[in-house]
């Protein structure tokens, strides 16, 4: 048995492995939770050494898509799991690091994605699942925050609007946009400035639910765009 690329595609062996486990998870053969073929049973179906199963496997949990149990019986082996954000933030991450996404286009796609999401929510009354957001918002209230805590709650208020708008895409992709730059938003605070701003992004937060809550679409578009390139804006020209 071969580990050779197929002389026909061009295409490594690992890469058939993962062709055929997105087949599998696109037909329905394997959903979250289920166990895939064992290694033996893959490799043979696909005329490929179990190590570019094994290969392939590890691929995919790096990219959150699934989850390996060590040993034997019925708990090992590798199970689907549904984290799709997982796998979207470790290449944007990647990516941005890589300087392959600039973080100005990172900042236009969140003010692409953000406007959609509170235009969306706006729209539907009354708006849908804005107490966990709201939530959040009082707990960003507290002043013994420090200036990560916060940020990190901040990122947690828009992916939660994101969710209530109910599409999974624009979610998952903001969570990953958002956590692609996460070093430098916290990295581009004034400690000086901070307590100014932060009064200022809570202010803006309020201001963004209730302009939603008033089924307001332009306003609530208006105020998120507003809100996230002011942020930008104050810790570089990048937005």
């Amino acid at each position: 048995m071969s580990d050779q690329s197929s002389p026909q595609s061009g295409t490594r062996a690992w890469e058939q492995v993962l062709a055929r486990l997105e087949q599998m998870l696109v037909a329905g053969e394997v959903r979250p939770g289920q166990r895939l073929p064992g290694e033996r049973a893959l490799a043979a179906e696909l005329g490929v050494g179990r190590s570019s199963v094994r290969e392939a496997l590890r691929v995919m949990e790096a990219l959150g898509l699934l989850r390996a149990q060590t040993g034997s019986g019925p708990n090992a082996g590798a199970m689907i799991v549904a984290r799709p954000t997982g796998g979207m933030s470790m290449l944007m991450r990647m990516q941005v690091a890589a300087q392959g996404f600039p973080v100005s286009d990172v900042v236009q796609t969140r003010l692409v994605l953000e406007s959609e999401v509170v235009r969306t929510l706006a729209a539907r009354r009354p708006a849908p699942g804005l107490d966990a957001a709201v939530e959040l918002l009082d707990s960003m209230d507290d002043g013994a925050l420090s200036a990560s805590e916060f940020l990190i709650l901040d990122a947690q208020f828009h992916v939660t609007l994101a969710d209530a708008a109910g599409n999974q895409v624009v979610a998952a992709m903001m969570a990953g946009l958002r956590e692609s730059i996460e070093a430098y938003v916290v990295g581009g605070v004034d400690a000086a400035r901070w307590p100014t701003t932060c009064a200022r992004l809570r202010h803006e937060h309020r201001g963004l639910i209730e302009a939603v809550e008033a089924g307001d679409p332009q306003l609530a578009e208006r105020r998120i765009l507003d809100h996230i390139r002011g942020y930008y804006e104050g810790i570089s020209p990048c937005a």
